[in-house]
Formats: structure tokens, C-alpha cells, sequence
């Protein structure tokens, strides 16, 4: 059995450890929280996997790949390969109990969802989707595959959904990798921000939320903002500071000429910006200057549409971000501010997956196997979400 339970995120006071008896509990916590997913497999042998793949993601193991985490449970590796790479179960039955669950746990009408794709650095060209392509973790073009996720970040706590791997165009029109990698047939290219859509479709019933949150990938698309008001989300969106601007011709004022962001925002004097205080951080509060006002945005095909700008800069003025927001979303600095904070939720929850529920720890190369080991590792990181709400009530008491 693997070593012991990591815990995601620090604890209430820095002073704070976690007991030897609360890590034996941690370790029973996990066979009773597998018990719930096991049902969902389609052998009798997999739940064994599971619960073993499992222990070895939340365990100690300095690497949780499949032969590191065979060798901890002293078992033969190509039982856990099989499972993970090739297994027959379908990893969206999983994702969509994982999904139920948090809706238990954490559902709340003022939740929001946050968009983010994440990259893989890999080596090699054989690993499906991967290809040169923008890598955030690494802040550059490189070998990378990439994965489109949905977190949910509500009142009580914050946890990955689902997720889906964004596939180059050229592996979409290469049949010879397609096949190798067993990329399924009805599989075709999808922007980022169209696999984004797919995923909000298939999950936001299901989830109550008031926003819908993400980053530039998400904002630039205009098509992508029109669908989401259309069906009458509200969304805030980061977009690039060169995205053209107007003033609604209704407004009184001066005649209505466009500009980039940055041209809007140097326009602003110093007496409109208001101090937000966005969260806590590690040296004190962390604080910004913001302010919104309502604009027109450019349209290829139709006429311009109306959206709420939100701009945020560093006390210091050496950054500054820039959303749009839907028509429905309130000007207020406050709320928008609040509601711009849920984004970094999703990095933790990054940090998490990578630091402690080997999110980047594969080393499996098909479809398949991409998806099973982030649906599994995801379950991992939502455990440890449970565990360290129960720690943080028992050590509260």
C-alpha cells in the first residue's frame, strides 16, 4: 500500500500538522471513496486497479506513473498498464459521478465555472496531440500536448469537472497517428474555445453557477462570448489589450470612436479607478486598481454588440488585464473584481494535480490512456479536496 496522503493545500494556521492517526484515516477515507466510482467499471478486476491507481496518485511516490506505483503496491505493472491505457471503461461515466459528487458537496448558486487548458511538455512525437504549440507551464512554444479543462470554484471548496484533449490540426488530418494512437473515428478538429463550449454544455446543467470565467483563449474568440450570451450566461473573459472598443452611441458625450483597451483605459483619470482588494496572499493582501464602464465591441459578420469592460491594474501600474463581460453583468468593480479572483482557483487546483495527484505523471500515449489517467488523477485531487475539508473542520474544533 502506498506510503501516505498528501494534503492539497496548507492547513488553517502554519503551525499546524496533520496527525499519524489522521493520515491512517485519510488512507481508510479513500477505499470508502473508491466504493462510490467502482460500480461504474466493467470488470471485477478494474475496481482493484482503481483503488490501487488511486492510493499510488494521493501517496508519497516521488514519480505516480504506473511502474512506480505497481512496484509500491508490489504487484506486476502490466495489470495497472492495461487498466489505465487500454482499459475497456468509460472514463465520462466517472467524470459525470465525480461531477454529481461536487454537486452534493459544494453546489451553490453563486459558484462559478473556470475555463482553462493546460499544457503537457512531452518529448518525442508519438504521444497523442502533442505537437509545438503554446505551453503555459513553460511560458513558450514547445512540445506539448494540451488539455482543455472546466473547474468548479463555489463558497465551500473548488474542484476539476471535466476535461478533454485538444488535438492539432494536423494530427485531426494524419490517418497513420490517428490509428497508432487510437484516436476515435468521430474525433475532428475543435478550436480550444469550441472543446470549451462542448464542455460547458455537457456540464453546466448540471452544476449551479452564476459566472462563467476564463482567459484570453476563451475572451478573443467574439463568436464564443456571442454564444454564451445568447443563452444567457453571464461570463467575464480576459481579452487581449488591442481588442477595439466604443463608446455606446447612446451615451451622451463624445462621438463614438474605436480605440484598443489600452487606449480606453489610459483615457480613465486617476479619480475613476477604485482599490480592490482581490485575496490574501503569502506577503498580505493583494490589492488592484479597477474600473468598468460599459463599451461596444467589434463584430466580423454583424453589427457591434454591447458588453461590460472591466480593466484591473497593479497598484503599481506595471500590469494591467482586461475583460469583457456579458450585457446582463453588473458595472461594478466590486462584483466583477470578485468574480475575475475565481480564476487563480483553477491554478491551484493545477498545482494540486501536478504537485500531489500526479496530474502530469503519465506516461501513456493513446487517446485513451490521455483521457483515463487525467479522469483518474482528477478524482485524486477531488478526494484530496474532501480530505482537506475534513482536516481543516477537525483541527478548527
Amino acid at each position: 500500500m502506498a506510503t501516505n496522503i498528501a494534503v492539497s493545500s496548507p492547513l488553517p494556521h502554519d503551525d499546524e500538522t496533520v496527525p499519524p492517526a489522521e493520515i491512517a484515516k485519510s488512507l481508510a477515507h479513500l477505499s470508502v471513496f473508491a466504493q462510490r466510482y467502482k460500480p461504474l467499471l466493467t470488470r471485477k478486476e478494474q475496481e482493484g486497479h482503481l483503488q490501487m491507481y488511486l492510493e499510488g496518485l494521493v501517496s508519497g511516490l516521488e514519480r505516480k506513473s504506473i511502474e512506480p506505483i505497481a512496484t509500491a503496491h508490489d504487484v506486476p505493472r502490466r495489470g495497472l498498464q492495461r487498466f489505465v491505457g487500454e482499459g475497456s471503461w468509460e472514463d465520462d461515466l466517472l467524470r459525470k459521478e465525480m461531477r454529481r459528487h461536487i454537486g452534493q458537496e459544494l453546489g451553490d448558486a453563486d459558484a462559478v465555472l473556470v475555463l482553462d487548458g493546460s499544457g503537457f511538455p512531452k518529448k518525442g512525437e508519438d504521444s497523442v496531440g502533442v505537437a509545438r504549440q503554446w505551453c503555459g507551464r513553460l511560458g513558450k512554444v514547445d512540445n506539448c500536448q494540451v488539455g482543455v479543462f472546466v473547474a468548479y470554484s463555489a463558497p465551500r471548496g473548488r474542484a476539476l469537472v471535466d476535461t478533454q484533449l485538444y488535438m492539432p490540426k494536423e494530427w485531426t488530418q494524419d490517418d497513420a497517428r490517428r490509428v497508432q494512437c487510437h484516436v476515435p473515428k468521430a474525433t475532428k478538429y475543435r478550436s480550444i474555445w469550441k472543446i470549451a463550449d462542448d464542455l460547458l454544455r455537457e456540464n453546466s446543467p448540471h452544476l449551479p453557477h452564476s459566472w462563467i470565467v476564463g482567459d484570453d483563449e476563451f475572451g478573443r474568440p467574439s463568436e464564443f462570448r456571442d454564444l454564451l450570451a445568447e443563452r444567457g450566461d453571464k461570463y467575464l473573459l480576459e481579452v487581449p489589450c488591442n481588442t477595439s472598443v466604443r463608446r455606446p452611441p447612446n451615451w451622451p458625450g463624445r462621438s463614438a470612436k474605436w480605440c484598443s483597451l489600452k487606449e480606453r483605459a489610459d483615457r480613465v483619470s486617476a479619480d475613476r479607478w477604485k482599490r480592490i482588494t482581490i485575496r490574501d496572499g503569502e506577503k498580505g493582501p493583494i490589492n488592484v486598481l479597477a474600473y468598468c464602464t460599459r463599451v461596444e465591441t467589434k463584430r466580423r459578420q454583424g453589427g457591434p454588440r454591447e458588453e461590460v469592460l472591466l480593466v484591473m491594474r497593479s497598484v503599481d501600474g506595471n500590469q494591467a488585464w482586461y475583460f469583457l463581460a456579458s450585457n446582463n453583468a453588473p458595472v461594478d468593480e466590486e462584483i466583477l473584481v470578485r468574480v475575475a479572483s475565481h480564476r487563480h482557483r483553477i491554478e491551484e487546483l493545477f498545482a494540486t494535480g501536478k504537485g500531489d495527484a500526479g496530474l502530469d505523471h503519465y506516461e501513456v500515449r493513446s487517446w485513451v490512456g490521455w483521457h483515463h489517467h487525467m479522469t483518474l488523477s482528477m478524482l485524486a485531487v477531488w478526494f484530496l479536496v474532501l480530505e482537506h475539508r475534513r482536516l481543516e473542520k477537525k483541527l478548527r474544533r
